[in-house]
């Protein structure tokens, strides 16, 4: 609804555009002196392989399929030493394949500390690929002060868990808790004009209640106590722990936390959930213990290791081009689904249909698999990226979707005409529905006695103006396309999945399903992850083992983008030796993040007719 944006607000959002690109071309010429100025000896080598060594395995943030933003402001943020807020998953399953089978790494260490979050999916594939590692014969180590849920699921597959005396395992289970602005609302005079299909399509709750509708509890307790039994039959395997005990741990945590005097670390101990309280500097004696000294190049350090970061750049440093002609395409669709072009970690209805299209004119891509990590978002940039996908299926080609933790409403509307699809059984998708939502503030102005008035030329002028009450044509409309696109969503989900019409409607209406249950309703193909559906996609291309390479696809970086890019490269090492930082105070961050919210909403739904797919999955 980009187009009833305030004017004065698109004005200012253009001035401060301008000034953002005003201050990065500053910031250039600041590198380009810096670059200048800084001997080149200052540029380290890549970081060396140590013959025997830990991998330090320290994720950061949030795991995800696609890092967010431009290469150029993640670049610079590493440089300014800001906090890395992502971690991409497919480097952390490169790193742990490859150092399974290498001789220098003899353990591997989790440092969980600095990871914040990721959908469970995620961690299931990691898990699988810790477990393969333990087949090696080489041990696994995790470390941490404290253990969150997302934490322990990883820590719970070490051989061993060390945490800090005075840390703590904090389960608490899954959560789905959202703000509620109906009475807000009220007392600010806005009304929100909503049209939905579907009953449990709740996207649109925020602003017409105040609390969490019976339909949406319903749904949302359902694929929560999905996740939940999943999470704990993960913990519980790999610990060796009863099947309930993660439950009497959440459930008693006050009477438990009472029976050891509030020591957290040694409820921890005596519950099974870790093997041992250390401190840091114990714990760094402990490894080394198994790895040996420390290397020459790195005297900080208490013994001898590589981080997964700088590991991944040798071994990819190493890594010879393949050979194959054939190939099989790999597109990463992650985030909310927008209108237009958009950068890495949202999917742009102009610029992820364009990296579509490259795969279709490359006649070495064979087959395509599509990674969908999305709640949905605009219908019509979902309708563009979707017939992008038929186009090349018409050119005799198959499309393979991977869902990742979350392929819902829109995510699935992408994923719909793909001639397999594969999910995780803990992956949240379906949530097939369609709303709009449009507020107007004609008592907003009323209340400080600015009355809206004048004339137009047909009966429908003006009824879409949000200075003013919709019109009941207006509405009415509304409504009818609200319907149409919903009709059209079941329609293609029927026409695709062998369905028919009122069997697919039974199971939309909104409603979200995790994978195992999506696979039990015929709305997914099969269960697996990501390498189960490139090698499906090499199979329907009629492609054998070994006999093609993978090339994942990009949106393309613009002629500037791609120099700021090199510039930060070159210039990196020398602000990391000259000391420059640039952070920010905590507390101001948190109030220019609470002040730019309502910019951001408007910014995120940018649906040329306003009409979404959907749908707020966030797990906590």
């Amino acid at each position: 609804m980009s187009d009833q944006t305030p004017v004065v607000l698109r004005i200012l959002r253009s001035i401060w555009r301008g000034l953002d690109r005003i201050r990065r071309v500053l910031h250039l010429s600041i590198l380009l002196i810096i670059v200048i100025l800084a001997a080149a000896s200052l540029a380290p080598d890549a970081t060396p392989v140590p013959n025997e060594a830990a991998l330090v395995l320290a994720p950061q943030g949030v795991i995800v399929d696609q890092l967010s933003g431009n290469s150029f402001d993640r670049a610079l943020a590493r440089a300014q030493g800001l906090a890395v807020a992502e971690t991409l998953l497919k480097g952390l399953v490169d790193v742990l394949r490859e150092a399974r089978d290498d001789e220098r790494i003899e353990v591997l260490v989790l440092d969980l500390d600095g990871l914040s979050g990721s959908g469970l999916s995620k961690l299931e594939e990691l898990a699988d690929e810790i477990a393969a590692f333990k087949e090696s014969g080489k041990p696994v180590i995790a470390l941490g002060d404290s253990f969150n849920e997302t934490q322990y699921y990883l820590a719970a597959q070490a051989d061993e868990i060390f945490m800090h005396p005075m840390g703590m395992v904090f389960v608490d289970g899954y959560s789905r808790y959202m703000p509620y602005y109906k009475s807000a609302l009220d007392a600010l005079y806005v009304d929100y004009n909503v049209w939905t299909v579907g009953e449990y399509k709740s996207f649109v709750e925020p602003v017409t209640r105040d609390d969490m509708s019976p339909e949406d509890r319903e749904a949302a307790g359902a694929y929560l106590n999905a996740l939940w039994d999943a999470w704990q039959h993960g913990v519980t395997t790999a610990r060796g722990l009863d099947a309930d005990s993660m439950q009497r741990y959440a459930d008693d945590s006050l009477t438990l936390v009472r029976g050891v005097a509030g020591d957290t670390g040694q409820l921890a101990l005596d519950y099974g959930l870790v093997d041992e309280l250390m401190t840091r500097d114990a714990m760094r004696s402990h490894i080394g213990e198994l790895v040996g000294e420390t290397p020459p190049w790195s005297p900080g350090d208490d013994y001898a290791r590589i981080g997964h970061e700088d590991y991944l750049a040798a071994i990819r440093q190493l890594e010879t081009p393949s050979q194959q002609d054939d190939r099989i395409g790999v597109i990463v669709a992650s985030g909310n689904i927008l209108d237009g072009v958009q950068p890495a970690g949202s999917i742009g209805g102009e610029s992820t249909a364009q990296v579509i299209r490259q795969a279709t004119e490359n006649e070495d891509i064979k087959s395509l698999v599509l990674r969908v990590d999305s709640g949905g978002g605009s219908a019509f940039a979902s309708e563009l990226i979707q017939r992008e996908i038929e186009v090349f299926q018409e050119s005799g080609r198959s499309v393979v979707v991977s869902m990742g933790s979350v392929a819902a409403s829109g995510g699935y509307w992408i994923s719909m005409t793909a001639d397999e699809i594969w999910a995780s059984p803990t992956t949240l998708t379906g949530s097939i529905g369609v709303g709009a939502m449009f507020p107007t503030f004609q008592r907003t102005l009323d209340r400080i006695g600015i009355h809206v008035d004048g004339l137009g030329t047909t009966a429908l002028a003006g009824q879409s103006d949000p200075l003013r009450g919709l019109g009941d044509d207006f509405s009415g409309m509304m409504q009818e396309s609200v319907g149409y696109i919903y009709d059209e969503f079941i329609g293609k989900v029927a026409a695709n999945r062998g369905m028919s019409i009122d069997e697919v409607d039974r199971i939309a209406r909104g409603i979200v399903w995790v994978g195992s249950e999506a696979h039990a309703r015929g709305l997914v193909d099969e269960l697996g992850d990501l390498d189960d559906a490139i090698a499906s996609a090499a199979l329907l291309a009629g492609l054998e083992e070994d006999a093609y390479s993978i090339e994942y696809f990009e949106p393309p970086l613009n002629f500037f983008d791609r120099f700021l890019l090199n510039m930060m490269r070159m210039a990196s090492p020398a602000i990391a030796a000259l000391g420059y930082e640039a952070h920010m105070p905590r507390a101001l961050a948190v109030l220019l993040e609470a002040a730019s919210e309502p910019l951001a909403f408007v910014e995120q739904f940018n649906d040329p007719r306003g009409i979404y797919a959907y749908c707020f999955c966030d797990v906590r």
